[in-house]
């Protein structure tokens, strides 16, 4: 059965840059990412929001990535990410460069 369009979850494309003097690769960042956003919101608030980072959109040079939330959650995942201040237990913290609602439009401000 296919649901309808109105009923689909709206996501939001976040795309971030880790600011640290250590590069740190994708499994380093996605658990503290996961972790802050557990730690500030709750379980039940970080299953509301889904924050999850896209894989194949890891850059290891430049350090940036995207990542997916819901719409309603998006505010509350960004205050948890301001709050993040070691990944992999060095000094580390993360700037948003932006928000957008497509993903295509997120991989433009990405490169």
């Amino acid at each position: 059965m296919k649901s309808m369009p109105s009923l689909k979850e709206k996501r939001r494309y976040l795309v971030f840059e880790v600011i640290s003097e250590k590069k740190h690769g994708f499994d380093d960042v996605r658990d503290a990412v996961m972790g802050a956003a557990t730690g500030f919101l709750g379980i039940s608030g970080a299953a509301k929001s889904k924050p999850r980072l896209l894989a194949d959109r890891w850059d290891m040079n430049r350090q940036r990535g995207i990542l997916v939330a819901e719409r309603k959650g998006m505010g509350k995942v960004i205050g948890a990410l301001c709050l993040l201040n070691r990944i992999a237990e060095s000094p580390a913290m993360i700037r948003s460069l932006g928000v957008s609602g497509i993903l295509k439009k997120a991989i433009k401000k990405h490169y």
